[in-house]
């Protein structure tokens, strides 16, 4: 037996054995990590190490869960992040809204998989199990499989596989059951990993009789039976393959050896009959070519050694020895065409196909290995926006891409879709007639109406409007407008700012100018229950609050406060919160938690931690921006005010942190932000762009052709508020201005020389009353913003103070924000430690970037004009130098986009504007909070506050750019 042979008998043996012999499904022992246990960094580091030594030893891996979450609600259970970087290792995330299971990992080429596993109905609040299968970590693909209560719900197969876990276990970071900025809104009982073993064994865990339930059983083990089986298949048949191609060379040799023997005994024969002498004439006439033995076209020539012939070289397109020869794969050896697919492999060469659609390049045809190495077809992109006539609608945005090119929506101006066409959009300039009063504007709504508002200084319902002296929304005289709109109505307080009109003795005369607002004969400044009536005084618990009017008359709370809104004060109400949990039981008393989660186990519960991950029961937060300090990183990549570990963009500024469908992903870098299969943007498929980018509308349906889907027509975002009165028409979570709920920050804690503010707040929210002469301070609502249009009126309603008030926005923590303020006259602070400050009298806008944070040195760097080194910037101040005047009402007008820079501060003494800052582009602050602000000044009204979501970028930022070139231009 030859070489060969003797090999294709072994690999003929092997593959009879491996068919023969099967591997025991369940030789490998399941190791459970409890997950809910890992109280520390050492048994976390543990668990890693468990994990990538599983991933590398074991087929299969397992999550098993028992969990309870309230309807449409959901979040991430389970994620193994990067600490380096955030890298998603692997994440999955329950979305109920939409019943699936999101499961998201890096692959091994680096990038992002998203899988989508369906049926997973878990969020109705009752209790349920789930099991997700991570199959096929030694193979080629992975697969996935999920188990919902102890059901086969759905599978993703043929998977790319996951990357590796860094050698460092300390480099990975387990978040179990509770992500920062998404975590599971519910209860989650029981979360473990399963490594190794079955889908029976990880049953177990979750008490799922696999083994019992014939269907179950038949899914789960049967199913991994069938995968490994198909693998082994793979493996036999590859082996097969091999084989076959060694027959194929042992029958290609044997035919040469034939060949060769029958020559040596023709030539034996012949030389026996002559006796080794010379050949006679007729014998040696026989040519040693004829037939001739070489490759068909291949030239022979005789010789006198042995074989007694020479074949010549193989033709072109083919190598051999002559004899044989065989043809040449230039396509796989040189890939010379443009694509792999499009090569055409010849008997004497290649040839490529034309170059895909959208491409266009010369033909290309060859042959030989080193032509194909030297020549490669190239094929280049055709701009289908420019060289093909109408690839878009006209007046559409058209984008060119590789091979292809997308058609967007309308261009601005114009409204309708791809479908339809596009066609110039109804504005105030087109009207037939202009249906607003001489002194109102014209607005465009989202929908197309056209709605009127009176301006500055003005107020009514826009159709009519009367003088607003106080600037509050409401006339001075009463207006006779049909509609019979409140805002006709004439004003209360004609020269005090009280935009909620609060009339408590209904006499007719709003309480913030009526000395005795309850009516009861005892004035405003004596009467210890100012809005209701009490002739008496009586005051049980003498906290200055009468007990006519005390939500605690037995308990004193200068406060007064009321969290559940339930007329008991929180000093003297056993819930406080209103969430059924007793305060002595409640591990968070002041934030309504029914479900009492808190998996840090430190005391406090996920819902008021301010560090839900890491114990901190003291949940100290010295830079008021909400993270408690033991977690608190301050590594912030985009600047938006979150940290990397928190930001669901950790890339991208987007400050509100925007998630419309819980996918832990924010609205500002996921591609589809309502998870329906149609891009945002039109990027997938050609597919989109969605025209409702909120709810998820496949079908695309627009019987109106405007470019907005019927189901978000007049409610873009769903929230159950028209877009009319909807101050975020993109967020369903923000509707209307309101700072009933604020965060109260001290810029001095430490001083003494002053008491801190007392914060009021009216008319729903919007409207705030600052009583104290204080030390400096801000009032801070919890809403974040990206881009925000933020107005307000300004009043100080004394005559005995000259000092600072105004208002902040892009907050991000207590030495990061932006703050606008106003000083009435020059002045030197009162205190020269740690250096002298000096305030002069004009309004100012500072960003403020303290290294110090809330003291002495942010103190005196606010009341100080101009720069302070380390604490604050100037970036405008009015070149009038002109202070605010006592019982004056000022609107203001800000707008900020801070994903370019732009702010513009604007504003109004009565009708006409006194101010401006003009175009200022800074980026220390990429979006944040908004608030109001103090510094030793009493009685200031903030009124008729308003706030709305905007990012469109002003056309005056892309003339302040084009000014910026041109001046750069000038001087080049």
């Amino acid at each position: 037996m030859g070489a060969k042979q003797y090999i294709a008998f072994w690999m003929l043996f092997s593959v009879w054995q491996n068919i023969c012999i099967c591997e025991p499904l369940d030789k490998q022992d399941m190791q459970v990590i409890d997950l809910m246990a890992l109280s520390d960094l050492k048994q976390t580091v543990a668990a890693v190490e468990k994990v990538a030594g599983a991933m590398k030893t074991q087929s299969d891996i397992y999550v098993a869960s028992t969990l309870r979450i309230p309807n449409k609600l959901g979040g991430v259970l389970l994620g193994l992040y990067s600490k380096q970087d955030n890298k998603k290792f692997i994440e999955i995330a329950i979305m109920g809204k939409i019943n699936k299971v999101l499961v998201r990992y890096v692959r091994q080429d680096g990038k992002l998989h998203t899988v989508n596993l369906q049926n997973a109905n878990l969020a109705d609040g009752r209790t349920h199990s789930i099991i997700l299968r991570v199959g096929g970590l030694r193979r080629e693909n992975l697969h996935l499989e999920l188990y919902v209560d102890c059901r086969l719900a759905d599978s993703g197969q043929r998977l790319p596989q996951l990357v590796p876990l860094p050698s460092n276990p300390e480099l990975v970071d387990i978040r179990n059951g509770v992500k920062a900025y998404a975590r599971v809104q519910g209860g989650v009982d029981s979360l473990k990993f399963a490594l190794g073993g079955s889908v029976a064994q990880a049953g177990a865990l979750t008490d799922c009789p696999f083994q019992g339930d014939s269907g179950t059983a038949y899914n789960a083990v049967n199913g991994e039976m069938n995968s490994i089986l198909g693998d082994h298949t793979k493996a036999l048949i590859g082996q097969l393959i091999i084989f076959n191609q060694i027959l194929g060379e042992l029958r290609e040799d044997i035919r040469e050896q034939v060949k060769e023997m029958s020559l040596i005994r023709n030539t034996i024969l012949e030389c026996q009959v002559c006796g080794f002498h010379e050949v006679p004439a007729p014998v040696a006439s026989r040519s040693r070519c004829s037939p001739s033995p070489c490759f068909k076209g291949v030239p022979c020539m005789e010789i006198v050694e042995f074989p007694g012939y020479r074949c010549g070289p193989c033709p072109d397109g083919t190598r051999g020895n002559g004899t044989h020869c065989q043809d040449i794969d230039e396509c796989f050896l040189a890939q010379p065409c443009y694509s792999r697919g499009g090569c055409v492999n010849t008997a004497k060469g290649f040839a490529c196909e034309p170059c895909p659609p959208g491409l266009w390049g010369p033909p290309l045809t060859g042959v030989g290995v080193e032509f194909a190495k030297s020549h490669k077809q190239e094929c280049m992109d055709i701009d289908e926006c420019v060289e093909v006539s109408n690839a878009c609608t006209p007046n559409s945005f058209c984008t060119n891409t590789i091979g292809s090119y997308l058609c967007g929506g309308c261009k601005v101006g114009y409204m309708g879709n791809q479908t339809a066409g596009c066609h110039p959009r109804r504005t105030c300039a087109s009207l037939d007639f202009n249906p607003c009063d001489s002194n109102a504007h014209c607005i465009i709504e989202r929908n197309g109406d056209v709605s009127c508002a009176c301006n500055v200084g003005w107020a009514g319902n826009g159709n009519t409007c009367g003088k607003d002296t106080d600037i509050d929304g409401y006339p001075d005289r009463s207006l006779p407008c049909m509609d019979n709109n409140k805002h006709c109505k004439q004003d209360n307080c004609v020269l005090t700012p009280n935009s909620g009109q609060e009339d408590a003795d209904n006499d007719g005369i709003g309480d913030q100018c009526d000395d005795d607002a309850d009516g009861d004969g005892i004035k405003n400044v004596e009467d210890n229950c100012r809005l209701v009536a009490n002739k008496d005084q009586q005051n049980s618990d003498t906290d200055s609050f009468g007990d006519a009017c005390d939500n605690c008359p037995n308990v004193p709370n200068i406060d007064q406060k009321d969290t559940d809104g339930n007329g008991q004060g929180d000093a003297c109400d056993n819930d406080i919160d209103g969430d059924g949990v007793p305060n002595a039981l409640d591990n968070c008393p002041k934030v309504p938690n029914p479900m009492q989660t808190d998996r840090d186990r430190d005391g406090v519960g996920d819902a008021c931690d301010s560090c839900p991950e890491t114990s901190n029961p003291m949940q100290s937060d010295i830079d008021n921006d909400l993270v408690g300090d033991v977690c608190d990183t301050n590594q912030d990549s985009d600047g938006d005010g979150h940290q990397d570990s928190r930001d669901n963009c950790p890339d991208v500024p987007n400050s509100s942190q925007l998630d419309s469908d819980n996918d832990g992903l924010g609205d500002d870098c996921d591609e589809d932000d309502d998870n329906d299969g149609i891009p945002d943007n039109g990027v997938w498929g050609g597919r989109g762009p969605d025209n409702c980018r909120l709810i998820p509308n496949p079908n695309q349906k627009d019987s109106n052709a405007n470019g907005v889907g019927d189901v978000c027509e007049n409610d873009f975002d769903n929230d159950s508020v028209m877009d009319e009165a909807d101050v975020c028409p993109e967020s369903a979570e923000v509707t209307l201005t309101d700072f009933r709920a604020f965060q109260t920050v001290i810029l001095d804690p430490e001083g003494d020389a002053q008491i801190d503010p007392n914060w009021v707040v009216l008319n729903q929210g919007m409207e705030i009353v600052q009583t104290m002469n204080s030390d400096p301070g801000l009032a801070v609502g919890y809403i974040a913003f990206n881009g925000v249009d933020f107005e307000g009126t300004f009043h100080v309603n004394t005559i005995t103070d000259d000092d600072y008030a105004g208002f902040i926005f892009g907050y991000q923590d207590s030495s990061s924000f932006y703050v606008v303020m106003w000083k009435q006259t020059e002045q030197t602070y009162w205190q020269s430690v740690p250096f002298r400050a000096t305030a002069e009298p004009g309004l100012q806008l500072k960003a403020v970037k303290s290294r110090t944070g809330p003291g002495e040195y942010l103190r005196n760097a606010l009341w100080h004009a101009g720069d302070t080194e380390g604490e604050v910037k100037l970036l405008w101040q009015d070149p009038r130098n002109v202070g605010w005047s006592d019982k004056t009402s000022y609107r203001w007008h800000l707008s900020h986009r801070p994903q370019v820079g732009y702010i513009r501060v604007r504003l109004y003494e009565g009708t006409e504007m006194v101010a401006d800052s003009g175009v200022l582009v800074d980026t220390t602050m990429r979006g944040g909070r908004l608030g109001v602000f103090c510094f030793s000044q009493e009685n200031i009204i903030w009124s008729n506050l308003r706030y709305r979501c905007n990012d469109t970028i002003p056309d005056d930022f892309n003339r302040h750019r084009e000014g910026e070139r041109t001046m750069m231009h000038i001087k080049v």
